[in-house]
């Protein structure tokens, strides 16, 4: 059986094995020591992003992803903006957003 190559060029986003394939030719490392960088990679970020962690985990020269903690909010009364009527804005428990920011390398390289 051919080996299929990765090809970045179709439009279409890579699946996990054409990931774990090509940067295992590209390290020469194995497809399961790929898996287990991005097991540890993940627990990594968990860690950092968990109530006890400091909510900001750097990739470097890629991007930093950060743990947003919104409180919730009570129900409140209001008026719509479109109708004039008044109304009810519903309550939001409370949430953990996560947001992802580019660093200058990945920005650049886009």
């Amino acid at each position: 059986m051919a080996k299929k190559k990765a090809e970045t060029t179709s439009g279409k986003a890579l699946t996990k094995t054409e990931i774990y394939a090509a940067l295992a030719e590209g390290t020469g490392l194995s497809k399961k020591e790929i898996g287990n960088v991005f097991d540890q990679l993940n627990e990594l970020i968990g860690k950092n992003l968990g109530k006890k962690g400091p909510g900001v985990f750097n990739i470097p020269s890629l991007m930093k992803v950060k743990v947003i903690r919104k409180p919730a909010t009570k129900a409140r009364p209001g008026i719509n903006p479109f109708t004039k009527e008044e109304t009810i804005f519903a309550a939001k428990p409370a949430r953990n957003v996560v947001k992802i920011l580019p660093l200058k390398a990945l920005k650049d390289m886009v």
